[in-house]
């Protein structure tokens, strides 16, 4: 009989089952899909943003916007804080019984710091920077922008936990490998990419904005080629381990951003239409193993055969 495929992976000092992750915002803290799918045969999930003071976020009237093949959204990092989030929302994302990463976010480098030394001491598996949310008036993409500003966010918060750190790429940048590489010297552990892609949607009859804040992200399958060519330049560029996201829908998607050189995948927006989609990608991607006789999913990291 042939044995299963090793599915595990690494990101720094974090050990994963296996390579599929929740991304950051759909999943809410874990309570919103409460019972929904098998959460916990996933190798992570990632949860909502969280800042040192709690977040009303944008104006609630409409947050969200459908488009072809994606979405729009401008929530705005709305979130209970992370003193909230340790006594009232961890505990039950803890019961899924697969490793919980704490995303967090904050307008200052020392804000970013002084909520993961709040975390340093729970039992979250990693804290993800995210230096990249287009949604805020202040800190977010203006971190992940620039490599020097993303680069004293990765060293401050390295200085106040010992967690393993995750740097939450931009898109919407000229140069992305040159963001990864700042945050890679300046002490993350993995990064992962992409946040959405910054977009606007209009109602032409009464001429403004569909979404409250006027400006939103896109995610969704739209964006997938696009996430995938990111995945590819960083990997060439850096050593640390990627994860992977941007429109992931099934396992082929998700293969795709193996082969470009992620080490992982986080599935988002498709939780919106299917809560078991990371669940199908996970075997999906198992399956394929199986038909091609691979015997470990990190030999498909950055196989892509180029042409030329």
């Amino acid at each position: 009989m042939t044995p299963a495929p090793d599915l595990s992976v690494r990101l720094g000092a974090l050990h994963l089952k296996n390579p599929v992750l929740i991304a950051s915002g759909v999943f809410g803290y874990g309570e919103e899909f409460a019972g929904l799918a098998p959460y916990g045969e996933l190798g992570a999930v990632t949860l909502k943003t969280v800042t040192l003071e709690p977040r009303q976020g944008n104006p609630p009237a409409c947050r969200t916007a459908e488009t072809p093949a994606g979405m729009v959204n401008a929530i705005g990092l709305e979130n209970v804080g992370v003193e909230a989030f340790l006594r009232d929302k961890l505990p039950g994302a803890l019961a899924y019984g697969t490793e919980i990463i704490a995303s967090i976010a904050g307008e200052t480098p020392e804000e970013f710091a002084a909520c993961a030394r709040r975390l340093d001491g729970s039992p979250v598996g990693a804290i993800e920077l995210n230096i990249s949310c287009p949604n805020v008036k202040s800190g977010g993409m203006a971190f992940g922008q620039d490599p020097a500003a993303s680069a004293e966010v990765v060293a401050t918060v390295r200085g106040a936990t010992a967690k393993p750190i995750i740097a939450k790429l931009t898109p919407n940048v000229t140069d992305i490998a040159a963001v990864a590489v700042a945050c890679e010297r300046a002490g993350a552990d993995a990064l992962s990419l992409v946040n959405t892609f910054s977009a606007m949607v209009i109602d032409v009859e009464r001429r403004c904005p569909i979404l409250a804040a006027n400006t939103g992200g896109l995610s969704g399958p739209a964006i997938r080629p696009a996430a995938v060519y990111r995945v590819f330049q960083v990997a060439q560029a850096v050593k640390v381990p990627i994860v992977g996201m941007g429109g992931i829908w099934n396992a082929s998607d998700a293969l795709e951003f193996l082969l470009a050189g992620a080490t992982a995948v986080a599935v988002g927006t498709a939780l919106y239409a299917d809560p078991a989609a990371g669940n199908r990608v996970l075997h999906g991607i198992e399956d394929y193993l199986v038909r091609h006789a691979i015997p470990r999913v990190t030999d498909l990291v950055g196989a892509v055969r180029l042409h030329g």
